[in-house]
């Protein structure tokens, strides 16, 4: 089993969903976690409860990673409790699906990027100067950046940006050896826009046709991955973009 003891974790947007499943699976292994929220305090709180019932040191901070001085104000926070910050997944972001490209508006379009694209660019960018030399960032980024969804150009576009940045990054900043990887998750069940067993219902038959395994991703699949880059047994993965879709072709 993987230990995190004497780590210090932080993860944006992780009072719901996938955000929630990697603190929570951090925090069984033993890490400290800092939990990011922008306006949810009751579903932060009750994330705050679970991990500390596991034994371990947790805070949550409300920062709207689309402001720079909220994201400063995270590391910032984080620090000041822990002193000290050893792994960050920019997870924080929002989707639109079945918009087409003659539909999306310009308002639509600045608060995607503000946060998926603008937000993760600037969690990253305080990871690298805050995380402790060995440490682990990893971006959560979504399967349509790998296989495009029609509906889905806004979205997609504002989370492919920063896999180039990981890509950079890990070039930048390995010497210390400091990894930097991201996770491309399929779809998610019980989660995001598909929280509700009946929502979207043609998107939902869609993808599991392309799903050889017949199934949406779960929290924990993407959890486990997370685990994996967080942990000492991917100390000379870097610079990696893996897939977690079960598979699918689109």
């Amino acid at each position: 089993m993987n230990s995190l003891r004497n780590k210090v974790a932080l993860i944006t947007g992780s009072a719901r969903g996938l955000g929630k499943a990697i603190a929570e699976r951090y925090a069984s292994l033993g890490a400290d976690i800092v939990i990011n929220y922008s306006r949810d305090k009751a579903a932060a709180d009750e994330v705050v409860k679970n991990i500390t019932d596991l034994g371990v040191r947790v805070i949550a901070v409300q920062a709207d990673v689309s402001k720079v001085a909220e994201i400063e104000k995270l590391f910032t926070e984080a620090k000041n409790a822990f002193g000290k910050i050893d792994i960050v997944v920019a997870n924080a972001g929002i989707e639109m699906v079945e918009t087409p490209v003659t539909e999306f508006t310009e308002e639509q379009f600045d608060r995607l990027f503000s946060i998926n694209t603008k937000g993760t660019y600037f969690t990253m960018q305080q990871a690298a100067k805050q995380i402790q030399d060995n440490g682990r960032i990893i971006y959560i980024a979504s399967s349509t950046t790998s296989f495009p969804v029609p509906g889905m150009a806004v979205y997609g576009g504002s989370k492919t940006t920063p896999r180039y940045l990981v890509d950079i990054l890990s070039k930048e900043i390995g010497y210390r050896g400091v990894t930097v990887n991201s996770i491309i998750p399929f779809a998610v069940d019980h989660s995001g826009i598909f929280a509700e067993a009946d929502s979207y219902p043609r998107l939902r038959k869609q993808l599991l046709d392309s799903c050889p395994m017949g199934r949406l991703a779960e929290v924990e699949d993407v959890a486990n991955v997370a685990e994996f880059f967080a942990s000492d047994l991917s100390s000379f993965v870097n610079g990696q973009h893996l897939l977690v879709n079960g598979g699918a072709t689109n």
